[in-house]
C-alpha cells in the first residue's frame, strides 16, 4: 500500500507544480525551469569571403655557426693547355767577348791547308759498302803547290779541324749508286739512272774534328765503268777554313 500511495503523492506534486508554473506564467510570474536542448541543426551555409588581412611581419633568417672545414678533396686532373704568352722583354746584354786576335798572313797558323784530289784508274769494279779507291793523284801531276794529301785505301782522315768542301764524278752505264759516308754514318747518297752511259756527280760540305774520317762507297748499283783509261772517276776536297 505504501508504494502506491507515494505513486500518487508523487503525481499530485507534479500537478501541482506544473498548475502553479502555468498560473505564474499567465500571471506575470518568475520565468520557468529551462527545457531540454534540442538537437543541433544541419551546418550553415559558407559566408562571403572576408577582406584581406595586414601583411606580417618579415622573418629574419637565422644563420648558424660556421661548420669545421671538410676533408681536401682528390686533386682534379690537368686542365687543357693554355694559349701561348705574350713576349717577355729583352733581356740585358751579355758581357763582351774577349778581343780577337789581329790576323797575322806570316803566322803558320793561319796558313792551314787541307787538299786532295785523286782519279780511279782501276780494272775492277768497286766492292758493295767499301770505301771506293782512288789511286792517282791528280795534284801530284802538276808542279804548282800545295800537294795533294794521301787517301789510303781511299779513306780520307781528317788532321785540320774545320769547315771542308767534297765533290766526285763517275761514270757508269744505265744506273750508278753513290754514298759519302763520314766515319761509319751515310751522309749524303745520289742514283742515276740512263738508257746509255752516264757520269753522276755530287757535292757536300761537312764539318770534321779530328780523327774524322770520310770515303765514296757504292751501293747495289754499281755499273761503274772499269776501263784503265777512264779518267772520269774523282774524288776532291779541301779545307774552307779551319775551326778555332
Amino acid at each position: 500500500m505504501a508504494p502506491q500511495w507515494l505513486s500518487c503523492s508523487t503525481a499530485v506534486f507534479l500537478l501541482l507544480v506544473h498548475i502553479t508554473a502555468v498560473i505564474t506564467q499567465s500571471c506575470g510570474g518568475n520565468p520557468g525551469i529551462p527545457g531540454i536542448p534540442g538537437t543541433h541543426g544541419p551546418n550553415g551555409m559558407d559566408g562571403p569571403k572576408g577582406a584581406m588581412g595586414d601583411p606580417g611581419e618579415a622573418g629574419q633568417p637565422i644563420r648558424g655557426k660556421k661548420g669545421s672545414p671538410g676533408l681536401s678533396g682528390p686533386p682534379g686532373r690537368p686542365g687543357l693547355k693554355g694559349d701561348a704568352g705574350l713576349t717577355g722583354p729583352p733581356g740585358n746584354p751579355g758581357p763582351s767577348g774577349e778581343k780577337g786576335r789581329p790576323f797575322n798572313p806570316s803566322n803558320p797558323s793561319n796558313q792551314q791547308s787541307s787538299i786532295f784530289s785523286y782519279k780511279r784508274v782501276i780494272s775492277q769494279a768497286p766492292e758493295l759498302d767499301t770505301p771506293m779507291i782512288f789511286n792517282r793523284d791528280i795534284l801530284s801531276e802538276s808542279d804548282e803547290q800545295p800537294q795533294g794529301l794521301l787517301l789510303p785505301n781511299g779513306t780520307f782522315t781528317c788532321t785540320i779541324s774545320g769547315v771542308y768542301f767534297f765533290s766526285y764524278h763517275v761514270s757508269a752505264k744505265s744506273r750508278v749508286g753513290l754514298k759519302l759516308v763520314k766515319n761509319s754514318e751515310s751522309h749524303m747518297t745520289l742514283y742515276g739512272t740512263s738508257e746509255g752511259f752516264l757520269v753522276t756527280s755530287g757535292s757536300a760540305v761537312m764539318a770534321l774534328e779530328v780523327g774524322d774520317t770520310v770515303s765514296l762507297q757504292a751501293t747495289r748499283y754499281n755499273n761503274i765503268v772499269t776501263s784503265q783509261t777512264s779518267t772520269s772517276h774523282t774524288f776532291t776536297s779541301f779545307l774552307i777554313f779551319p775551326s778555332a
